[in-house]
């Protein structure tokens, strides 16, 4: 019998969010602290965090944040065998402002960047008969260039028999003013066979239609569980044969950046720890202990991550998760 895989490679943006500090005095300039993210590396370290098998693909210019950021997989023992370096481009920026509940809004600085360099010819399509999950998001789609590729990493790990996971993970001040995302949206999640989205984003999906013809439409493909978060309600989540909720932790949030991106580190490592495959995943998804187990990891991750600063900082190990779950209701 073949081994099981166990690798989670992440696919995308590598970047650095800018985290403003609250100021004392009205009028004061703001200050700001360097934090390593981009939703796909966070998932990437959040995996790691928690004990599992990470792999990055991407694109880092060769600046000084292109550096920091590849010390800093490694520093999470994060493989970094597919990342390509290039000094075209920079590395891309975020400045993110918190408001007091946590809740976050950002000013990017993209493009040009170094992650939307990455090409199809960057993949080693090799290295993906060792994947039991591959990962990406939307951020990965803005252009037409990096969207290809995305879609090719899509691709290759479902030819190669990985679970593709997408989360949509939507910014939309990263596409182009006037573009409608929609059309190459539908391309990425028609591929996927776990799809991640909040509240506000299936609403995106919906408009026009009804939220209804969108997990159709998902179920009609390649989809086989749809899971959707709203903060601190009640996660909901479908299959094609069921569908229920399941609660959350309450915390005490003071940075919600990457509560998203953890949440999906901690799904994605129960579904390598259970073994599940992509032609298996639904079936299992729609047994009540395994999705229970699956769902309340993912949901200590994400409550974790907000009350931590930053977005790779954020991200919980497996002790703090253990704790959360044999401690809260």
């Amino acid at each position: 019998m073949a081994a099981a895989r166990t690798t989670i490679a992440c696919f995308g943006e590598a970047l650095i969010d800018f985290l403003a500090s609250p100021t004392t005095t009205d009028g004061a300039p703001r200050q700001f602290t360097e934090h390593a993210g981009g939703a796909p590396a966070n998932v990437a370290v959040g995996v790691a965090r928690l004990g599992g098998n990470a792999g990055f693909i991407g694109m880092l210019s060769e600046d000084m944040f292109g550096d920091s950021l590849l010390s800093q997989f490694r520093a999470h023992g994060v493989d970094v065998a597919q990342v390509r370096r290039t000094d075209a481009a920079r590395t891309a920026l975020a400045f993110v402002s918190l408001a007091a509940d946590g809740e976050r809004s950002f000013n990017f600085y993209r493009p040009p960047a170094a992650d939307l360099l990455f090409r199809p010819e960057d993949f080693d399509s090799a290295a993906f008969r060792e994947l039991a999950i591959f990962h990406a998001c939307s951020n990965s789609l803005t252009e037409p260039g990096i969207a290809d590729s995305t879609l090719h990493g899509m691709q290759l790990a479902t030819d190669a028999g990985a679970l593709v996971s997408f989360d949509l993970n939507l910014r939309a001040a990263l596409w182009p003013r006037d573009s409608d995302p929609l059309p190459t949206l539908w391309r990425a999640l028609e591929r996927a066979h776990l799809v991640k989205l909040s509240r506000e984003e299936l609403a995106f999906l919906s408009r026009g239609t009804h939220e209804h013809d969108v997990r159709e439409r998902l179920f009609a493909h390649a989809a086989q569980a749809v899971v959707v978060t709203d903060g601190a309600a009640p996660i909901r989540w479908w299959t094609r044969s069921a569908r229920g909720t399941a609660a959350t932790f309450a915390v005490d949030p003071i940075d919600t950046t990457a509560a998203g991106d953890a949440f999906v580190a901690g799904l994605l490592n129960r579904i390598v720890a259970h073994g599940l495959r992509a032609d298996d995943f639904g079936g299992a998804f729609a047994d009540a202990a395994v999705r229970d187990d699956l769902l309340r990891n993912a949901a200590a991750s994400g409550a974790l991550a907000t009350t931590r600063f930053g977005a790779f900082a954020a991200m919980p190990d497996r002790a703090d998760v253990q704790a959360l779950l044999e401690n809260a209701p």
